[in-house]
């Protein structure tokens, strides 16, 4: 056989030994290391909306600015929440004035009560004496009818005067201050004073301001978003997997990161929790029946599952919310650990390239 044959031959050995080698290193390294490049920074985006509508009048922050917590971010012109304060406070003092003559009101229910039990009382006693009387025929029928009617009268006026004094206390309520027409005036003054400190837009904590879009003028609309605000220290990474390179993953479980904007750099961090679902497996109850998945292909492609990974470190500040990493994970064992330190240390160096 040549010798040009027998070193073809040759090469073509290595080159399959080497490729089942490889294949082989990939089947063990997905299963106990997966590696991905589907990982990105992820945070909480806070979408800041006036409580009240109006036209904003100031803007107190610029685009990409940090703030704290409580610091301005806009404010809305509050003319016409001013007036309903004063209008409110208007509303208080007549509310004051009528509790005021509900309780003149409740004292001449009292002494109305005082006449009227009075008059009853001498009706009720001139009605018996006559009613004894007449038993014995010593005194006209219609006498008797008269002492009885203005019996029944007296009564029936006590009782109007009892229940108009029972009105008057509900309103008046346990002690002044108390009464409903305070009490609703005072409920109104509050809501004015609300609707008027929300003319003020304040931080909801410390975070930034980002991809601010809003100017003197801008129409700001009740619960409509306005601004997006990020809180700081709120930011996570995020990877997602096929679900069986999830398959070995455990709270002892650790990972390496390399983030494209940092080439060269890796960072730990720790397996946090994975979710329990994913979007295409949603099922919405629409009256319908099941609609069925269907594929000519022999391998479907593989399912992927988002992983939640935590850094014990603040992220470096290069980092925003979106931006693409490289993450391995593996057991904390010192062979699966060096395996996985060489594949990130290798792919933070090809970030350097790509």
């Amino acid at each position: 056989m040549p010798n040009s044959q027998i070193t073809f031959h040759r090469w073509m050995r290595c080159l399959i030994i080497t490729f089942i080698l490889v294949i082989t290193y990939v089947i063990i390294t997905d299963t106990y290391i997966p590696l991905t490049s589907e990982s990105r920074v992820q945070g909480y985006v806070v979408q800041i909306a006036p409580q009240i509508s109006g036209t904003i009048t100031q803007v107190a922050v610029k685009n990409n600015q940090t703030v704290t917590k409580g610091q301005l971010l806009f404010r809305i012109d509050d003319q016409k929440y001013l007036l309903a304060v004063n209008q409110a406070q208007v509303a208080l003092e007549q509310a004051h004035q009528q509790e005021q003559a509900l309780y003149a009101q409740a004292s001449v229910a009292q002494a109305n009560i005082a006449t009227s039990q009075a008059n009853y009382n001498n009706a009720h006693n001139d009605f018996n004496r006559i009613n004894q009387l007449a038993k014995k025929k010593l005194v006209s029928a219609s006498m008797h009818d008269n002492a009885y009617a203005k019996n029944q009268m007296t009564q029936a006026n006590l009782d109007a005067a009892k229940q108009k004094a029972v009105v008057i206390e509900t309103q008046l309520g346990a002690k002044r201050g108390q009464s409903t027409v305070v009490l609703a005036a005072e409920n109104t003054l509050a809501q004015a004073k609300l609707n008027l400190s929300y003319t003020q837009v304040i931080a909801p904590s410390d975070g930034v301001i980002t991809n601010l879009q809003v100017d003197i003028g801008t129409m700001a609309n009740a619960n409509q978003p306005i601004l997006a605000f990020l809180p700081i220290d709120s930011m996570w990474i995020t990877a997602d997997f096929r679900e069986k390179s999830t398959a070995k993953f455990n709270t002892h479980s650790a990972a390496y990161v390399a983030y494209d904007a940092l080439p060269g750099q890796v960072f730990p961090l720790t397996l946090k929790s994975r979710d329990f679902g994913v979007a295409a497996a949603q099922q919405i109850a629409n009256g319908h029946l099941a609609t069925m998945e269907t594929s000519n292909r022999w391998v479907q492609n593989a399912q992927r599952v988002r992983v939640n990974f935590a850094s014990q470190q603040p992220l470096p500040p290069q980092l925003f919310v979106g931006s693409r990493a490289t993450l391995v994970v593996y057991p904390q064992q010192p062979i699966w650990q060096l395996l996985a330190k060489i594949e990130i240390h290798l792919a933070s160096v090809l970030h350097f390239i790509y």
